[in-house]
């Protein structure tokens, strides 16, 4: 058993109160059960207790066994002298304030009814990747759409969140989170942490200064990614001769080339050629603005659909030409970035803003684009859940991140359901 069940029948109440009283033998009565706080402190603010005759506000407190307040430290921590109620699976000792004042005690171990910590036991216990595997046929429709919508906005408010800590952290200057985040996205999966190494590398303002000269853009870039140092032909010699002088004007030191990866991947999508799109995208100016501005799918999806240089319509490497002829990147990622990069950051403006209605634009969106399932989202698939857009596939995302891989249940609507079918059963 872990607290948070302990918390769950806190929260809903699902204990016998028949001649309810604390360890001491004074009666208790619940009259408000306080808010769940999520922050250091007391599990539970601002509840509402009646312990004998006198009625108590304050907090209350939650663990398995009394003993884990000196355990936690409690004893020594002013924060939990608020505490008017420490409800316990096992009272094993007494617990004092740090004034020494006696802390009352509520034990549960037999006022819950054995079925219900057996349904806890077993959404615990199984050996299924989504935990509930076995009760979801039995659980409404309506509960499952309705928890993963919640975990499709915590999950935009997560990323918004990462893209809101560069902005911070970068001198809070939008284009320059924009650029973070765009480039980071450009790595996808397998090059994302060498894309990120480069925009921390290259400062957007270098970027900025050189955007209407492409062929500056692409030796900014394929230099500072350390793909120049050796690159032989005569394009590459023009673009080692452009970054030579940019390096020294901004004083840049060049990543190393290991950090890059080219294997188990289709040529079109070799960082090479990557770092090509890139730089014609950033041609265009205000990237963070047309993110903000754009008001459709499609106007979204041409922001990272710009056309490579001439050299890269036939090259995937230098010196290595093609048969094929490539102008840009393909749809599925440019659709695959408006998911990555401009989602987070309509996320992120929301945040900041307090403007609603960035937020809903992000959900409109990946409620509009198709997203090609994962091993995450084919979990709940085989379970009989469909996902039909990019929304679900984020919802479910993030479902599996914060409540099915952690086993966290009893904050899952899903999981409460299944634990009140089971307590309306009893």
């Amino acid at each position: 058993m872990k607290e948070d069940f302990l918390h769950y029948i806190w929260q809903h109440q699902y204990f016998d109160k028949t001649d309810l009283a604390t360890t001491v033998g004074e009666p208790l009565q619940v009259l408000r059960i306080g808010f769940y706080n999520t922050d250091a402190g007391p599990d539970f603010r601002e509840a509402f207790l009646r312990i004998g005759e006198v009625e108590w506000a304050g907090s209350v407190e939650v663990h398995l066994n009394a003993s884990d307040w000196h355990r936690h430290q409690h004893q020594h921590d002013p924060k939990y002298d608020q505490v008017v109620l420490h409800v316990v699976w096992q009272a094993d000792v007494p617990v004092l304030r740090t004034d020494g004042t006696l802390v009352p005690v509520l034990e549960l171990q037999h006022r819950v009814d054995l079925q219900l910590l057996k349904t806890y036991e077993a959404l615990q216990q199984s050996q299924h990747a989504i935990p509930c595997a076995s009760f979801w046929p039995g659980v409404p429709e309506i509960t499952k759409a309705l928890m993963l919508e919640r975990a499709l906005v915590e999950r935009l408010e997560e990323k918004g969140g990462e893209v809101l800590q560069v902005y911070r952290s970068y001198g809070n200057d939008w284009e320059q989170a924009s650029f973070y985040t765009l480039l980071r996205g450009f790595g996808f999966k397998i090059n994302q942490q060498a894309f990120e190494l480069l925009a921390k590398s290259l400062p957007f303002h270098v970027v900025r200064r050189h955007q209407h000269n492409l062929l500056q853009l692409e030796a900014l870039l394929l230099g500072q990614a350390g793909f120049l140092a050796d690159a032989e032909g005569g394009y590459a010699q023009q673009l080692q001769r452009e970054y030579t002088f940019l390096r020294h004007k901004y004083k840049l030191e060049p990543l190393p080339r290991h950090h890059w990866n080219f294997l188990r991947m289709r040529p079109a999508n070799f960082p090479t050629v990557r770092l090509a799109q890139l730089a014609a995208l950033l041609q265009h100016p205000s990237f963070f603005t047309n993110i903000l501005e754009a008001d459709a799918v499609k106007k979204y999806e041409q922001l990272f659909l710009a056309s490579v240089s001439p050299y890269w319509q036939r090259h995937y490497m230098f010196g290595r030409e093609s048969k094929t002829i490539t102008k840009g990147m393909g749809k599925s990622s440019a659709r695959n970035l408006v998911i990555n990069v401009a989602v987070p950051i309509l996320a992120a403006y929301a945040n900041y803003s307090g403007e609603r209605t960035y937020l809903e634009k992000a959900i409109n969106l990946l409620e509009l684009l198709k997203e090609d399932s994962n091993r995450y989202t084919r979990l709940y698939e085989e379970l009989g859940w469909c996902a039909k857009s990019a929304a679900d596939n984020q919802a479910a995302l993030g479902l599996y991140k914060h409540y099915c891989h952690p086993i966290n249940c009893m904050r899952c609507a899903v999981g409460n359901k299944i634990m009140k079918q089971h307590k309306a059963a009893l």
